[in-house]
């Protein structure tokens, strides 16, 4: 009988010990998000004119990947993907929603499950910090979308010195751009602030991460900074670091990228006082690729924001995890800002809804050696306003960008033309049509714009 009970006790021990080590097991997440950046403005993409330090550090003590994707060329769209692991597309979220704060459908729809209301159910505290752009009508709140903390603004986009948000809310808002100069939120109350946004940005971010470590919660951060979108705007502690840059417009740009860097070395530094560092994955990213307005450089990439082309959709996109993920790997096969839904959901073996499930993968097979495959056989992309679309198997591509007919896609070999330069439809005629056919089918999977434009209240678009 004591020996029974003695077994029955190291057991309990034992069972104890294994749940409170996968507990601790439950890596932290933070995704830092930035607007509009180019692919070749960071280091580890060989930016030579804006020193990226702090960002670097993410792939150097992680992976870089030269081939990370979003999920759309503009804001609302990628961020609606990334935000749900699932093609925007759908669920008709085909354009960048209205600002329009009366309007109850024009935003990520409510049936849709963000990464917040998913780690919820294992216990984590999410916080979002930045710009939401996912709908202003309060129903699109992201408190009512799985978040326990809010600190940013609502809109697409925002100007970033104090003195200039006068406008207490969206309400006062009477003409087009002017809810850039709205003050910004915490959770649901307006608050005055006297530092450059960016700045602001961080140290909210710091206060959530700072708060979730002191009462021992794991924690899931958007980091979503609206730099360097314009308005280009910066202030002289950043500027004075540019002074060998002549050209005035690339010179506040990499300002406001330094500000940003500036926020990651902070970010990544209060990880490490905090005692989180080795189990919490950091991935930065950008929303889609360099703008035509904000002075940003795409590299070898062809193409803008807005294009179904490299340049619009391939964007700068790193992630460490140091007690997972091995340092200084460079990753050249395609992945997805979908992905990183689908990794952190794996890593806490959540059941997705089976009738609404992801289209990302779990990087981590692949980035720690388990899996030297293929993370996806296809990516997708559709812009429906525009009758364009573009397939990527590998290397692959199959692209109509603009208004082009989808009878006229051009294929290119990104391996040998990552310029998209030589369209090898002519010389490959089957394997475009097989292509086209994969696309074709995707498509039928999808909803067309949920939520038009609103006629004569086009002043609410961003």
């Amino acid at each position: 009988m004591k020996n029974t009970l003695f077994l029955l006790f190291l057991s309990l021990i034992t069972l104890t010990g294994v749940k409170a080590n996968n507990k601790n097991k439950q890596p932290n997440l933070i995704v830092i998000m930035t607007d509009d950046m180019g692919y070749a403005d960071v280091g580890f993409n060989g930016c030579q004119d804006i020193p990226t330090p702090n960002i670097d550090k993410i792939a150097e003590q992680g992976v870089r990947f030269t081939q990370g994707y979003v999920t759309f060329p503009v804001c609302g769209p990628s961020r609606a993907g990334f935000l749900t692991g699932r093609y925007q597309d759908r669920f008709g979220f085909t354009t960048n929603p209205s600002i329009d704060p009366n309007n109850p459908i024009s935003g990520l729809p409510v049936e849709e499950e963000t990464m917040a209301q998913v780690l919820r159910k294992a216990d984590y505290k999410s916080g979002i910090v930045g710009k939401w752009h996912m709908g202003t009508h309060p129903n699109f709140h992201p408190l009512e979308r799985g978040f326990d903390y809010f600190y940013g603004f609502l809109s697409g986009g925002h100007n970033y010195f104090p003195n200039e948000l006068k406008l207490n809310d969206l309400s006062e808002v009477t003409k087009k751009w002017e809810w850039y100069r709205t003050k910004i939120i915490e959770n649901r109350t307006k608050v005055e602030t006297d530092e450059y946004l960016t700045d602001e940005l961080t140290n909210a971010a710091i206060g959530f991460i700072e708060r979730k470590v002191e009462n021992k919660e794991h924690f899931m951060l958007y980091l979503a900074y609206n730099a360097p979108h314009t308005p280009l705007q910066a202030t002289e502690k950043y500027l004075s670091r540019f002074s060998n840059i002549e050209d005035k417009r690339r010179r506040t740009y990499a300002a406001m990228v330094s500000a940003v860097d500036d926020g990651v070395g902070r970010i990544l530094e209060a990880l490490q006082q905090g005692g989180v560092d080795e189990n919490t994955i950091v991935v930065f990213l950008s929303d889609n690729g360099g703008a035509h307005n904000n002075a940003s450089d795409n590299g070898p990439l062809r193409g803008l924001k807005g294009d179904l082309f490299e340049g619009g959709i391939r964007v700068p996109f790193a992630m460490r995890w140091p007690s997972v993920i091995p340092s200084g790997q460079t990753y050249e096969k395609a992945i997805s800002s979908l992905d990183i839904m689908a990794t952190v959901v794996s890593q806490n073996n959540i059941e997705i809804n089976t009738h609404r499930p992801l289209d990302g993968v779990d990087l981590i097979p692949y980035l720690t050696g388990q899996n030297d495959g293929e993370p996806h056989d296809f990516l997708f992309w559709r812009k429906w306003e525009q009758n364009a679309m573009a397939i990527l198997q590998h290397n692959i591509k199959l692209v109509a960008n603009g208004n082009q007919d989808k009878t006229r896609p051009q294929l290119y070999n990104l391996s040998s033309d990552l310029g998209e330069e030589t369209n090898l439809k002519a010389k490959d005629a089957k394997y475009y049509q097989d292509l086209m056919k994969e696309w074709e089918k995707w498509n039928k999977e999808l909803k067309d714009r949920v939520f038009p434009t609103l006629g004569g209240d086009n002043w609410w678009h961003d």
